[in-house]
């Protein structure tokens, strides 16, 4: 491999309460995140050593280049699970690194991981074909759980869901449900719905919830955070018999955990 280009041995970790192991899959019983061949191209070596770590925490194999017109030809010539794809690279832009791939008839699929969070960057990261587009910084599960659901689209296997007592979430269709009843939620309640029940029974701080939903991006009050819970509570609540899921651990944040687990209910 020339210098551009890193891959490390393969480590296996015991998997941690919050992790993919709350995706239960409906159809393929297919361990997927071992063997599964990334390759990334990410300029910053920092975060690309991050990443690695991350990915090789779940059994991934992780192949790395700095230099976009590398990872071109790397795309070409072997055969990935998925691409991570930096837009900000030194020899040429991430969007012409996707444009070469796709007009090459390449398919693999490609998630965009960038610190540009605007709506134009991701319309036009999905208009040159990528799959999806994941803004900096991200949680460990999220980029997980993500790269997950598009190889399984990729491959045309089932969707995944998480599941918690009647609460069901679909990480593909980003749908609700309550004993199968559709819930009807804003785009920032689902995405904090979903950040709860990817680390379901951890502890998530209103830091967290407000780096999920704005990244860094003209970030509002912590007290938004409260506003937002409250109104998710409710709508699940009236969705299930005053059931409440989310429990407040008094000075650092919300958790996401059974019913029976948490005590008080929701009035009306």
């Amino acid at each position: 491999m020339s210098r551009g280009v890193s891959s490390g041995k393969r480590l296996v970790v015991q998997s941690h309460e919050g992790s993919d192991e709350n995706v239960v899959e409906l159809a393929s019983g297919r361990n997927w995140g071992r063997d599964m061949r990334v390759l990334l191209i990410e300029d910053d070596s920092a975060t690309a050593q991050s990443i690695e770590l991350m990915l090789k925490s779940e059994s991934f194999n992780v192949y790395t280049t700095d230099l976009g017109e590398e990872g071109v030809d790397l795309g070409k010539l072997y055969d990935y699970d998925i691409i991570l794809l930096d837009l900000n690279l030194p020899d040429m832009s991430g969007y012409e690194v996707l444009r070469s791939l796709r007009v090459a008839k390449v398919k693999t699929p490609i998630l965009i991981l960038s610190g540009l969070a605007g709506i134009e960057d991701k319309v036009k990261g999905l208009g040159f074909g990528a799959d999806d587009y994941l803004t900096k910084p991200f949680h460990k599960d999220e980029l997980v759980a993500r790269i997950h659901a598009i190889v399984r689209r990729s491959k045309g296997h089932a969707q995944s869901v998480i599941t918690t007592g009647d609460l069901v979430v679909n990480l593909d269709t980003k749908t609700v449900e309550v004993d199968a009843a559709r819930v009807h939620l804003t785009g920032k309640e689902y995405q904090m719905l979903e950040l709860l029940s990817l680390r379901k029974g951890t502890t998530l701080t209103k830091e967290m919830f407000l780096n999920h939903l704005y990244g860094g991006m003209d970030e509002p009050e912590l007290k938004i955070i409260d506003v937002f819970i409250c109104k998710l509570r409710k709508k699940l609540a009236n969705a299930s018999d005053g059931k409440n899921y989310i429990e407040t651990v008094w000075g650092r944040g919300y958790v996401l955990r059974e019913p029976n687990d948490v005590e008080e209910r929701i009035p009306a």
